[in-house]
């Protein structure tokens, strides 16, 4: 904060309005290419949450590798990914947010390729967990940078390209991992899947420059007690919710969700203790008190558990029963993927017309597609008719357009530009948590209902209890706040 100076100091019940009425710092801006930048790093994180899920037949053949060690090479780094999240968007703020992101990407390209050049499965795990970390340290600084760089019309267009880039990368995974086993270049195999992001990030930090460096004007304390309980409660659930399928569900597992529950109690306490005594919390109490983060949570976990649940479902059902690959059944998503970039690039001008309706509008849209795909699958199983089966997948990415770029402004909107890698990293963490539960519960529920049931029974049990989260988010939507 800047202190006038040369001025004698306002006396009476103007003095109380000083503060509020001094002129906020001008944000610096976010070029397009900076732009670009930020969002390859982001991009890079996802697409290697889902490239590697085709190759796995691959790797445990060439490596060696079991079932168990084959999930920790996926689920590892989602591990790691989902626990730095918070801390990686707290270093931000204390410390430089291009300069956190310029090291996240450097440690992401270098890990990438030791993935690539991994020679026990062994290797390839902790190689993985490294680069979960990498990417925990780089992703927050994306919205952070935004959050803080830009505003007004600018800020809005950047979270809805933030927004197209997730729902975009998430396909490009599929389909690109496919390719690249398919192809086989120079022989590389698997290896190519992590290869390409080499070249990539590179290119990225040559023109890592181009970013505005932004921080907190104050750097924040260390708070060592309320990272322990936030890490042992995330180390709980994301135990229960990305190993919980492959373990069988154990009594011992639901205990963690106990031990969670008491550290997440432990440390609200601890967090507002502290900030009551004017020290740095890891997550400050008032940040997340705000209704829109609080409302816009509310909407983004349910709206990340279908769109996790949603996704796997999908691909068991597509490479499953309807005779498709892991490269065809990824193509299948494009119509899916081309619909939800298009439209979110245009959220920001519909919500300037329609307001909070456009989340509602959207829920009704997802929850219509969610129907319609129940109703081609219930009638048409086990071949429905691929144009029909495009057309729905589209229609259904438009409403998931609407809401997921609409929530993410939402939710930043009353976030101090000085805590914007707190809130990013609580807004991330929220949704790859929730995304992960998604992915398991649906995927348990599927096969669950298959077993007792019948496969097309199971899936349109599933898509409509899918579209029963979107009737959630509706209710939700109803209370937020308007976009800004």
């Amino acid at each position: 904060m800047t202190k006038n100076r040369g001025t004698t100091p306002a006396q009476g019940p103007t003095a109380r309005q000083t503060p509020a009425a001094r002129a906020a710092p001008a944000a610096p801006g976010l070029g397009g290419v900076a732009l670009v930048v930020v969002l390859t790093g982001y991009a890079l994180s996802i697409v290697d949450a889902f490239i590697v899920n085709v190759a796995l037949t691959t790797i445990g053949k060439d490596l060696h590798g079991g079932p168990a060690a084959l999930e920790l090479v996926v689920s590892g780094y989602g591990l790691t990914y989902a626990l730095g999240l918070v801390m990686g968007g707290r270093l931000g703020d204390a410390f430089g947010r291009r300069r956190l992101y310029a090291y996240g990407l450097a440690a992401f390209t270098l890990t990438s390729a030791l993935c690539g050049v991994a020679p026990t499965i062994g290797f390839l795990v902790v190689a993985r967990l490294l680069q979960g970390l990498a990417a925990a340290m780089l992703v927050p600084q994306v919205l952070a940078t935004i959050q803080a760089a830009t505003e007004g019309q600018a800020r809005a267009r950047a979270i809805s390209l933030y927004g197209a880039t997730a729902g975009l990368a998430a396909v490009a995974g599929q389909i690109l991992g496919g390719l690249l086993v398919s192809l086989d270049i120079a022989g590389l195999g698997w290896r190519s899947v992590f290869a390409i992001n080499v070249p990539i990030g590179l290119a990225a930090l040559l023109a890592v420059r181009r970013v505005p460096a932004t921080k907190a004007d104050r750097r924040p304390g260390f708070d060592p007690l309320g990272t322990v309980l936030f890490g042992v409660a995330m180390v709980c659930v994301l135990v229960v919710v990305v190993e919980g399928r492959e373990l069988g569900w154990p009594l011992w597992l639901w205990s963690l969700l106990v031990v969670a529950a008491v550290a997440a109690v432990a440390l609200v306490r601890v967090e507002r203790a502290l900030e009551d005594r004017g020290g740095s919390p890891l997550l400050a109490p008032t940040v997340l008190s705000h209704s829109g983060m609080r409302m816009g949570l509310a909407a983004m976990v349910p709206f990340s558990i279908g769109f996790g649940s949603f996704m796997f479902v999908y691909a068991l059902i597509a490479q499953g029963r309807f005779g498709l690959g892991g490269l065809a059944s990824g193509g299948v998503l494009s119509p899916f993927a081309a619909a939800f970039f298009v439209v979110a690039l245009f959220t920001p001008r519909i919500a300037a017309a329609l307001g909070r309706r456009i989340v509602s509008l959207g829920a009704l849209v997802q929850g219509a597609g969610l129907l319609l795909m129940a109703l081609v699958i219930g009638v048409s199983w086990p071949h429905p008719p691929l144009p029909l089966v495009l057309a729905v997948l589209a229609f259904t990415g438009v409403g998931q357009a609407l809401i997921g770029p609409t929530l993410f402004r939402m939710i930043l909107a009353d976030v101090p530009p000085a805590k914007a890698g707190m809130g990013s990293g609580v807004l991330v963490t929220s949704q790859q948590m929730a995304t992960a539960l998604g992915a398991t519960v649906g995927g348990t529920l599927y096969l669950s209902l298959a077993h007792a049931l019948s496969e097309p029974s199971a899936a349109v049990l599933v898509l409509v209890l899918l579209a029963g989260f979107s009737a959630t988010i509706f209710v939700i939507s109803l209370k937020l706040p308007d976009p800004r």
